[in-house]
C-alpha cells in the first residue's frame, strides 16, 4: 500500500511539471511565426496546443475545403487576437515573408511533398504521425531532414505519458523479469458515414484533396474524418491508431524495427462500408521480443474490458498492462495479487507540442522528443504488417539497407504509383 501511495504521488508531481512550460528566449514581443498545412480536426487540436503553450503567433494557414479554411481563420482570430492569412494551396502558404516553422496536419498521403517542400525552404516542422503514406516516401523525408538541417518533430504525443514512462522504468528494473511476448490491443467501434457515392461538397476540392493518392468517387465515408478505414487514403486502423502503441512499445524496450511480419485478417462485419480490415492479426519480430497486434472493429474487444485499449507485457515474473493513464502489474504465482497503479498526464498533447517549441527556441535538434529518422520506424514497421497482409505471405526487412528481402511481390508495395504530374520523391 505504501508503494503504491508513493508512485501515485511521484507520478501527479511528474504531471504538474509537465503541465508548466518555459519556452527560454521566446519572449512575449518576440513569437514564432508559424503557418498551418491542414485546417481540419487534428491540424487544429495543434495548433491550439501551440497557442496554448504560447509564444507563437500563426500567421498563416491554407486547407483545401474553404469551409475548414475560413472556420480555422475565425477561430485562430479569436485565440490569438490576430487573423491569419489564408490560402488554398500549401506552396503560396510556403513563401509568405516570415515564416518560421509550418504545422502539417493534412492526410498522410500529402506528408510527404509538404514536408519535404518545407525542408527545402528550411523551415522547422511540426508533422503529424503517420510519417507518410508509403515506406519510400519516409525514407525520403528523413533524407530531405538530414540535408535541410531544421528542426522536426513528428506527432506521437504518447511519448509523453507519465503511465508510458513508469512502464519503461518498471521494466528496465526487472520488475516482471524478462519480457518475450508484448500483446498490443484495441477494440474500436467506427461511427460510419454514408458510403453512397455523391459529390463532394461545393467547398471541397476532391481533386486537390486526393493530390498524388488515387481519386475515388466521392462519399461521405471516406472524406475528412473518416479516411482512415479506406486503403487509399488512411491504410487502416494499425497504421492510423495502432501505430501509437507500436511507437510506445518500441521505446518502452529500446527497439528498432521488426525483422519480420506476418500478418492476417479481413473484413467481415464491415463488408462494402470500408477497405481495411476490420479484424487484424499481425506477428512481428523484434531481436528481444515477439509482437502481436491484434484489433476488431465490432463486437466486445477483451473478455476483461478494462484491457481493451493498451499494451500487455508478458515476463517470466509477471505481467504488466499499460495504456496512457494507467499500469497495472500481475505478478507471477498463484497466491499473486494484481497492482493498479493511476498516472495520469495532463496535456499530453501540449506538451509534446511544447518540446518542439522549446527546441526550436533553443535552436537544439537534440531537445526533440520524436525525429523523423525515429518517427520512419514506428512508421515502416506498420507499413509492413499491412504489406504481408495485403500480399498474404511473410515479410522480412532488411533495416540496414531499408529494403524487403527475397519478395519481389512485397518489395512493389514499398512506393506506389503518384497520380497525376506528381513526382514521388
Amino acid at each position: 500500500m505504501k508503494r503504491r501511495r508513493f508512485i501515485e504521488l511521484s507520478a501527479a508531481g511528474s504531471a504538474t511539471m509537465a503541465s508548466s512550460f518555459f519556452l527560454p528566449g521566446m519572449s512575449q514581443d518576440r513569437k514564432l511565426k508559424i503557418g498551418l498545412i491542414g485546417a481540419g480536426w487534428y491540424g487544429m487540436v495543434i495548433t491550439k496546443a501551440a497557442l496554448q503553450v504560447g509564444g507563437v503567433e500563426v500567421i498563416a494557414v491554407c486547407d483545401v475545403d474553404s469551409d475548414h479554411l475560413n472556420s480555422s481563420a475565425d477561430e485562430i482570430e479569436k485565440l490569438q487576437g490576430k487573423r491569419p492569412k489564408t490560402f488554398k494551396y500549401y506552396q503560396y502558404l510556403l513563401d509568405i515573408k516570415d515564416l518560421e516553422a509550418v504545422f502539417i496536419g493534412t492526410i498522410p498521403h500529402w506528408h510527404a511533398l509538404q514536408f519535404i517542400a518545407a525542408c527545402q525552404k528550411g523551415l522547422d516542422i511540426y508533422c503529424e504521425k503517420p510519417l507518410s503514406y508509403d515506406v519510400t516516401e519516409g525514407i525520403a523525408m528523413v533524407n530531405a531532414w538530414k540535408k535541410a538541417g531544421n528542426i522536426v518533430q513528428v506527432g506521437f504525443q504518447r511519448r509523453q505519458s507519465n503511465a508510458f514512462s513508469k512502464t519503461r522504468e518498471l521494466i528496465e528494473s526487472g520488475t516482471i523479469g524478462n519480457v518475450h511476448q508484448v500483446v498490443a490491443q484495441i477494440n474500436y467501434i467506427p461511427v460510419l458515414e454514408d458510403t453512397t457515392i455523391r459529390q463532394p461538397p461545393a467547398t471541397l476540392d476532391w481533386e486537390e484533396w486526393c493530390g498524388p493518392a488515387p481519386k475515388l468517387d466521392y462519399r461521405h465515408n471516406i472524406g475528412h474524418k473518416a479516411w482512415r478505414l479506406e486503403k487509399e487514403y488512411g491504410n487502416g486502423h494499425l497504421v492510423d491508431w495502432g501505430i501509437h502503441h507500436i511507437d510506445i512499445i518500441r521505446k518502452i524496450m529500446g527497439e528498432g524495427m521488426p525483422s519480420e511480419f506476418y500478418t492476417k485478417g479481413g473484413i467481415y462485419e464491415l463488408k462494402d462500408k470500408i477497405t481495411t480490415p476490420d479484424m487484424l492479426t499481425s506477428y512481428m519480430t523484434f531481436p528481444k521480443f515477439q509482437l502481436v497486434w491484434q484489433h476488431r472493429l465490432w463486437g466486445t474487444g477483451d473478455v476483461t474490458r478494462e484491457f481493451n485499449n493498451g499494451i500487455f507485457f508478458y515476463g517470466d515474473k509477471g505481467s504488466l498492462f499499460a495504456e496512457d493513464s494507467r499500469v497495472t502489474i500481475i505478478p507471477a504465482g498463484r497466491d499473486s495479487r494484481k497492482e493498479v497503479m493511476n498516472i495520469p498526464t495532463e496535456m499530453m498533447q501540449e506538451n509534446h507540442v511544447g518540446n518542439f517549441l522549446k527546441a526550436v527556441s533553443a535552436k537544439d535538434r537534440n531537445l526533440i522528443n520524436c525525429t523523423p529518422e525515429d518517427a520512419f520506424l514506428s512508421t515502416a514497421t506498420v507499413q509492413l504488417a499491412m504489406i504481408s497482409y495485403n500480399t498474404g505471405n511473410v515479410v522480412r526487412w532488411d533495416q540496414t539497407k531499408n529494403e524487403i528481402a527475397g519478395n519481389p511481390e512485397a518489395s512493389a508495395l514499398l512506393k506506389r504509383v503518384y497520380r497525376g504530374k506528381l513526382q514521388h520523391p
